[in-house]
C-alpha cells in the first residue's frame, strides 16, 4: 500500500506513521484577531476550567473570534464602569489639577473595583 491515501468512505487522508497509518488532520483556519489582556485571562481560565468547551471552540475554529469578542465587551464594560464611578465619587480633573497623589489614589481604586467587576462578570463565569 502507498504511504498516503484517500478513503472516500469518511473522506479523510491517511498517511503511513511507521508501521500504521494515521489520519491527516487539520484545524480549521480561522482570521486571527489580537486578542488583548481580558481574552487571555479568559482563555487560561476556559483551558483551566472548561476544557470541553475550550476544545470544542478550538475545533471548530471560533476560539479566536470568540476570545476577541470577549476581549472587547470586557474592555467596553471596564472603561464604563471606570467612567461611572469616577463621575460618581468626584473625581474629577479639577481633583487631579489640586491634589494629584489623591487623585492616583481614588483612581486606582476605582480601576481595581472595576477590575473585579469585569472579571466577576464576564473572565471567570
Amino acid at each position: 500500500m502507498a504511504n498516503r491515501f484517500y478513503d472516500e468512505k469518511n473522506g479523510l487522508w491517511y498517511e503511513k506513521q511507521g508501521d500504521y497509518y494515521l489520519p491527516c488532520l487539520e484545524l480549521p483556519n480561522e482570521e486571527t484577531e489580537p486578542i488583548g489582556i481580558w481574552g487571555q485571562w479568559h482563555k487560561r481560565y476556559l483551558k483551566q476550567n472548561h476544557r470541553v468547551l475550550y476544545m470544542n471552540l478550538l475545533t471548530n475554529g471560533k476560539l479566536n473570534s470568540y476570545l476577541a469578542d470577549i476581549d472587547e465587551r470586557a474592555e467596553e464594560l471596564f472603561s464604563r464602569q471606570v467612567k461611572q464611578m469616577a463621575e460618581q465619587e468626584g473625581v474629577t480633573e479639577q481633583l487631579k489639577l489640586e491634589n494629584q497623589m489623591k487623585w492616583v489614589a481614588r483612581m486606582n481604586n476605582i480601576r481595581s473595583r472595576a477590575t473585579e467587576i469585569v472579571n466577576t462578570d464576564l473572565i471567570y463565569t
